[in-house]
């Protein structure tokens, strides 16, 4: 569904992706892992399109998506929901859902109920604001955004980060349910390597800005996690 093919981009004269390839089956999830700095949320900007890159393609769905606008691959079929959540403090839950629905391929009036269904705390809350949620409503409500676009691939920048045990475990069984429910494809990237065996079906590992390893999540093994993923 989705693949980089030799994607390089720099930051002034830093070379940050180096001839990153990489191949995100459709209906699996797949986990983007690797030290701090190694380049996976700038791998990410690249995808959405808030980052040029400097060379390579990436392709979704058969389509060279490189030099479309973030809101074209939106409605292609991407959704994102960032490092730090970037819900809008000051809306509502309701209102920060109604961003969402402007921006993808449907045109909806009223917010669809299967939302509440995955994520019913966010029903009980809808007039308060985003800014009054804890972390893991907050990122419940970014992810609820996302979905909002109809994407076929969403897209996870840390979604643990900040985010009690307990809500964790819940999001984790709520992206399965959609992985699994709905044929929804993911990207995830993910430090807490338990959160990342629950979530993934493959794993991708970035060293200094290149893909270091690949495979399955059942074969990342002890000797891989302490050369790549040990602090």
């Amino acid at each position: 569904m989705l693949e980089f093919a030799q994607v390089n981009q720099y930051y002034d004269q830093s070379h940050i992706l180096r001839d990153v390839t990489l191949q995100v089956p459709k209906g699996q999830c797949t986990c983007l892992m690797g030290r701090n700095g190694v380049g996976k949320t700038t791998l990410l900007k690249c995808l959405m399109g808030l980052l040029p890159i400097k060379s390579g393609t990436i392709t979704f769905k058969g389509k060279d998506i490189a030099k479309l606008t973030p809101e074209d691959r939106a409605r292609l079929g991407l959704g994102y929901v960032p490092q730090g959540r970037q819900i809008f403090p000051l809306l509502t839950i309701e209102e920060n859902l109604r961003v969402g629905m402007g921006i993808g391929k449907n045109d909806r009036r009223h917010i669809p109920t299967f939302v509440f269904d995955y994520f019913p705390v966010l029903k009980e809350m809808l007039g308060r604001r985003g800014g009054d949620l804890s972390g893991g409503q907050q990122q419940q409500l970014a992810i609820a955004r996302a979905l909002l676009t109809s994407p076929e691939l969403l897209v996870l920048d840390e979604p643990t980060e900040g985010i009690q045990p307990n809500i964790t475990a819940e999001i984790a069984a709520t992206v399965r349910k959609l992985n699994a429910s709905l044929g929804l494809t993911v990207l995830l990237v993910e430090q807490k390597l338990p959160f990342a065996r629950r979530m993934a079906d493959s794993f991708a590992i970035m060293e200094r800005g290149a893909i270091a390893a690949t495979g399955k999540m059942a074969q990342l093994d002890d000797a891989t996690v302490k050369r790549y993923l040990s602090v």
